[in-house]
């Protein structure tokens, strides 16, 4: 099944932010998790993934972002072929993406404000060049009054704010997020896809939200993404249901 995700505007030429290319996933000697993908995702666009639990959407963000490998078939981003890159190209693709982790993944030992920091610190940019930044997209999540806070501090949706601030800081060229209003109440999981919007619409990235909530899906208008027992089972442009 063929599936390609566009953004608003559909002239445009540049590569893909993503494509499968007949990809499939085995762990060990199990049965295939993901069957003979095949999709893009194209520059600008905003798209949901979606599928029951077991499905296998978080094995595809991983082959997205370059935790795992495909067992066959080829993944390519920004038009490049991961299989032939080398290690320091890959980190270089990596650079290019923000992932927001189902389980926040933030450092303990880190302040909310140092969470957010640390992929520009890690970047090697000084603190007087994005302290702004920092402050204001935390002030955007409705963490203002909470900069020093430790995680161990934070309600898990206040966590889920810090780890969705954390992957747009760096103004990522694409934006996936795994289950990124889990962990919030209704209104502020409206005011966290306006972010997401904001970013791909201003500043053209391409965002991936997996989430199992069909009513969020519903009240925003993009391409769906469905998985079922490992493959595409809908037509991209339907929404869940």
């Amino acid at each position: 099944m063929i599936v390609t995700m566009t953004r608003h505007s559909p002239d445009r030429i540049d590569a893909p932010s993503v494509r499968f290319d007949r990809v499939g996933l085995r762990y060990d000697s199990s049965e295939d998790v993901l069957s003979d993908l095949t999709f893009e995702l194209e520059q600008g666009a905003f798209a949901f993934l979606t599928g029951a639990s077991g499905a296998g959407k978080t094995s595809l963000l991983r082959l997205i972002y370059l935790a795992l490998r495909p067992t066959h078939g080829e993944v390519y981003l920004f038009g490049q072929r991961v299989s032939q890159l080398r290690r320091a190209q890959l980190s270089a693709l990596r650079r290019r993406v923000g992932i927001v982790f189902q389980d926040f993944r933030l450092l303990e030992h880190l302040s909310a404000y140092e969470n957010v920091a640390l992929p520009l610190r890690v970047q090697g940019q000084k603190e007087p060049n994005y302290r702004a930044d920092v402050e204001d997209l935390l002030n955007w999540v409705g963490l203002g009054e909470r900069l020093h806070a430790r995680p161990e501090t934070l309600s898990g949706g206040e966590q889920q704010r810090v780890a969705i601030a954390r992957a747009l800081v760096s103004k990522p060229d694409l934006l996936i997020a795994d289950e990124p209003t889990g962990n919030v109440d209704p209104n502020m999981a409206e005011r966290l896809m306006r972010l997401f919007a904001e970013l791909n619409s201003r500043l053209g990235a391409s965002v991936l939200v997996a989430t199992h909530d069909h009513g969020l899906i519903a009240r925003h208008n993009a391409p769906v993404l469905r998985l079922q027992n490992g493959l595409l089972v809908r037509d991209g442009q339907e929404r869940a249901g």
